[in-house]
């Protein structure tokens, strides 16, 4: 059983360096509707059993541009499990005011999430995301047989996509970070976790 997973389109807060997080939003940038066509032109004739997606309206946009491409088009499930990492008080905020503000836990959210500490801040930790978006994973995994498609956000899919696959909470970095309009693939047998890694972070389909 493939699931798909990719990262919204590219927003005007990504643009200006602002966090998004759990709560804060901003439109799509005009140039990540042609991406997220391409994209969904790439996925256009694979057979999904059903969409899942975060209800933030960056989300839920990408989603519904790339469900208008497919030849089998498919039932869509929002899950307020899948948004963003919570960024409590940082969430709208310029990323590099906040970087000399909070560098070393900044720093380690990007790097090394086994010592990252939001409390100054009021953030969610890295423990109870992985939780809550690897829940709805499992959860569709159980409930369905055919291909799924996930779409959601950056920091939350990299760090759970990784977890999934079986790695340490001080490797979820290693391989970067997910880009806006990436495909990740994870396959399972018998609906098992640790999953394996198909494919990481492609955006080739995108040129």
């Amino acid at each position: 059983m493939k699931l798909y997973f990719t990262r919204h389109g590219k927003t005007e807060w990504n643009q200006a360096r602002r966090f998004q997080g759990m709560n804060g939003d901003s439109p799509l940038l005009p140039t990540s509707y042609e991406q997220i066509y391409l994209l969904g032109q790439h996925l256009k004739e694979i057979p999904f059993e059903a969409i899942y997606s975060s209800p933030s309206k960056r989300a839920r946009d990408t989603t519904l541009g790339i469900q208008r491409e497919l030849l089998h088009p498919t039932e869509i499930i929002y899950n307020d499990d899948l948004r963003e990492m919570g960024y409590g008080e940082l969430e709208g905020q310029s990323i590099d005011e906040m970087y000399a503000k909070y560098r070393e836990d900044l720093t380690n959210l990007r790097h090394h999430l086994d010592r990252y500490d939001p409390s100054a801040f009021k953030g969610e930790t890295t423990e109870a995301m992985l939780q809550r978006v690897s829940k709805v994973i499992f959860e569709a995994v159980t409930l369905h047989e055919g291909p799924l498609l996930f779409v959601g956000h950056g920091a939350s899919f990299t760090a759970t996509l990784q977890h999934l696959v079986g790695k340490e909470l001080s490797e979820l970095r290693e391989m970067g970070g997910l880009l806006n309009n990436s495909l990740t693939i994870l396959e399972t047998e018998n609906k098992q976790s640790p999953y394996q890694m198909c494919q990481w972070n492609d955006v080739s389909f995108l040129a």
